[in-house]
């Protein structure tokens, strides 16, 4: 995605200042219910897991990957993780940059650091917070609004029938033409300030490019990041939506749903 206008810095303030205290109580009560770390409970009250998953590669790599890479360099690495996690960049996992934490204390980032190399060999994924990678996806075929045959990995219907959309679409369009319509045009037909997302994807833009756009941002083209905002899941879901418009599966418009 490409210029999206992010909410004010006011209603983003206001909202953080609302929702955090209840996160961090909220995470603070899942830690003392499946024994959490205290850096583990830190990095899931930030933004950590709107790019990183524990076991694989969203935006960022997979934090047992980066633990076995750093594996037995000892506390010297830690520093250095810490300084990475607080002024971001990019060049050692790829080209997409890491976002800045600033706000975060040494402490509070050494902990989290460190309960990140803690993962090497560890057996995360059995204990109910690994998040594994989905299966590659079926495909399904489709009638578009010409009557043309298309097959795409998207479920965009919930039937055969193609009445009503799925949910994660719906969620989608939802999502999209409350934030990205403000730049990118309502219903995904392109905007004045942003591209035309729907060509984007003819053009053979994929999910993992639209997800790392979207949460790394395009300072270069004013679009800010959406991390620690958006969930994964919801990126998902703008993403099915625009591909069921590139597809013309669905038309202008509410979509219906079931």
């Amino acid at each position: 995605m490409s210029h999206l206008l992010k909410p004010s810095r006011a209603m983003l303030g206001l909202f953080l200042g609302v929702a955090a205290p209840l996160l961090l109580h909220a995470t603070a009560s899942q830690a003392a219910d499946t024994k959490m770390s205290e850096g583990e409970t830190k990095a899931r009250a930030s933004n950590c897991f709107s790019c990183h998953a524990i076991d694989h590669k969203l935006v960022g790599p997979a934090y047992d990957e980066v633990a076995k890479h750093y594996a037995g360099q000892g506390d010297a690495i830690v520093a250095t993780l810490v300084k990475k996690v607080k002024m971001g960049g990019a060049g050692n996992w790829g080209e997409v940059p890491m976002t800045a934490h600033p706000e975060l204390s040494d402490a509070d980032a050494s902990l989290m650091v460190k309960w990140i190399l803690s993962l090497n060999g560890s057996a995360a994924a059995t204990t109910g917070r690994g998040t594994k990678a989905a299966a590659p996806a079926a495909m399904h075929t489709y009638r578009d609004t010409f009557g043309k045959s298309v097959q795409t990995d998207v479920a965009v219907f919930t039937g055969s029938d193609q009445k009503n959309v799925t949910p994660a679409v719906f969620n989608g369009y939802e999502q999209y033409n409350s934030y990205c319509f403000r730049c990118h045009g309502g219903d995904a037909v392109g905007g004045e300030y942003a591209p035309d997302l729907r060509k984007s994807m003819a053009n053979g833009m994929t999910y993992e490019q639209f997800l790392s756009t979207a949460m790394a941002g395009r300072q270069d083209k004013g679009m800010p990041s959406w991390a620690g905002f958006f969930e994964e899941k919801d990126i998902h879901a703008i993403y099915d939506y625009i591909k069921a418009r590139q597809l013309n599966l669905i038309p202008e418009g509410r979509p219906p749903s079931g």
